[in-house]
């Protein structure tokens, strides 16, 4: 019983996680209210060049505007860039 609960509230305690939007997975990265698996993909290739600074930077990746932005600021997190320069 214990191992039950213990594994819902880890469920439970990662659906209300920050998205790191510089290191997270395409699975991560759909957790984001408007963001479906291609933004997700576009999100990851956009890193792979540039590094987000801030949340806003999401508007530099073609399909994503200020509304989604808007709409996710307190889910997203920027987290240390991991690109290779």
């Amino acid at each position: 019983m214990t191992k039950i609960v213990l594994g819902v509230l880890l469920a439970l305690g990662s659906l209300f996680a920050a998205v790191d939007i510089n290191n997270a997975s395409v699975q991560e990265l759909t957790t984001l209210k408007g963001i479906g698996e291609a933004k997700a993909k576009a999100i990851i290739a956009y890193r792979k060049k540039h590094c987000f600074k801030k949340a806003e930077d999401l508007m530099q990746v073609k399909g994503i505007g200020e509304a989604t932005v808007k709409k996710n600021l307190k889910e997203i997190k920027v987290g240390k860039c991991k690109m290779k320069k």
